[in-house]
């Protein structure tokens, strides 16, 4: 089962710093048809203005993932944490038992991020965050995992994945028009997935940019590229 949830079809609130899209109900937009998917809980698709960003706030109990489609975002928190992550990269940080951050473009040019929120399986953790770099030519024509709670995946247990406190994966990959790829999705889980730009196929649906998919019963997602893509995947329980 594939349902498309076209771009135009998102709630959102444009602050006039900040042009957010949500497809799932997020502040002040709800829509019970769209409150999660799995332990899918947000993903925002966030235009900030140059020389803007979100001020200091907290968390906890929850893992939120970055990733930065143009410009970069520059982090900080009460933990000390500071660094800056570039378009195609991605951080993570995981709330735990509570943190505070900030999350602001300091750059000369309009900075688009995707920020996905996952429900944690481990609670009562101390606070952390990463980042890391995933140049698009590593994930050129496959799929490559940018976050995951599977210890096999991330450098937890000896992957190169960014660790999450949640039974889900971060996936993402480029293709080139005409391109086909499989990812092993499984029966009993859930995707979601977005073209950060172009458009892809999955069976007789058409996935535009910004475009969500919400996948479920199929136990390999084969993904067709239309146009050349760059495409994200939750793999969400």
């Amino acid at each position: 089962m594939i349902e498309l949830r076209p771009f135009s079809s998102l709630g959102g609130a444009n602050h006039g710093w900040l042009d957010a899209k949500h497809h799932f109900s997020f502040a002040n937009y709800y829509d019970p048809q769209r409150s999660s998917w799995g332990n899918l809980r947000v993903w925002n698709d966030d235009t900030i203005a140059p020389h803007s960003g979100f001020p200091p706030h907290p968390h906890r109990d929850m893992e939120i993932i970055t990733y930065v489609r143009e410009g970069a975002i520059t982090h900080q928190d009460n933990l000390g944490n500071h660094g800056r992550t570039e378009a195609g990269d991605v951080q993570v940080m995981s709330a735990g038992t509570g943190i505070a951050h900030a999350e602001y473009n300091e750059e000369d040019v309009t900075t688009r991020i995707f920020q996905i929120w996952i429900q944690p399986t481990r609670t009562g953790e101390k606070p952390s965050w990463g980042s890391r770099p995933f140049p698009k030519g590593e994930r050129a024509g496959e799929f490559v995992i940018l976050a995951s709670g599977f210890p096999d995946d991330n450098n937890e247990g000896g992957g190169d994945a960014l660790p999450i406190r949640t039974d889900a994966r971060i996936v993402a990959a480029t293709l080139k028009a005409g391109e086909t790829i499989e990812y092993p999705l499984g029966q009993d889980r859930r995707g979601y997935l977005v073209p950060a730009s172009g458009a892809v196929r999955i069976g007789d649906v058409r996935i535009d940019a910004r475009d969500g998919a919400a996948i479920r019963d199929e136990a390999v997602l084969r993904v067709t590229a239309i146009e050349d893509s760059e495409i994200v995947l939750v793999d969400a329980a």
